[in-house]
């Protein structure tokens, strides 16, 4: 797949929006990727799942099979469809991070199996700041996995990455929002 295949996808999806919008972190900006446009859209998720096994295909350090490779984590409540999609296309398990433990039940931050030392491997949605994707590095830290790993749909270039390499972690995007811009200049 090329990146070109999933820009069209996405604004096929009328997930790239303009206009003046807030964002989550409090600033605005005059677009806007609305993930639920993407992540209810079967054939954007299809591209996405293809996509992130094709990045964990790249880097996974020689695995025999993919059950050898990274667990996956995808954060809840955006992430969850990404990382359902990608576990079936990789043949990876995954765990869920709520961003808050839940007051009943088991209570847990890390929803699934988690071993102690085990490798995984973070989807995410979209990247802005990178706050939620390294608030759930440090849950599953907090768990006792490895993480050095974020996978992101779309980097919105606002800092993530750095934020992220501050934890010791790669951020990694199938597309950035320079390329949507680029895109949307010349639609």
């Amino acid at each position: 797949m090329t990146d070109r295949t999933l820009i069209d996808a996405l604004r096929d999806a009328d997930a790239v929006q303009f206009g003046e919008f807030e964002l989550s972190h409090g600033g605005t900006s005059d677009y806007y990727v609305d993930k639920y446009r993407f992540e209810t859209a079967p054939e954007c998720l299809e591209l996405i799942a293809e996509a992130f096994a094709d990045r964990l295909d790249e880097d996974d350090g020689g695995a025999a099979s993919a059950a050898d490779g990274p667990k996956l984590a995808g954060v809840a409540l955006g992430a969850v469809p990404l990382v359902a999609v990608t576990s079936v296309e990789t043949g990876r398990p995954y765990v869920i991070v709520r961003k808050q433990r839940k007051e009943y039940g088991t209570a847990n931050l890390v929803e699934g199996e988690l071993a102690d030392g085990e490798e995984v491997v973070v989807l995410e949605d979209i990247a802005t700041t990178g706050q939620s994707a390294a608030d759930a590095v440090e849950a599953l830290r907090d768990a006792g996995a490895t993480v050095d790993r974020v996978l992101v749909v779309v980097d919105r270039q606002e800092g993530a990455a750095e934020l992220l390499a501050d934890h010791d972690v790669e951020l990694e995007s199938l597309v950035t929002a320079e390329d949507l811009l680029a895109d949307a200049e010349h639609s």
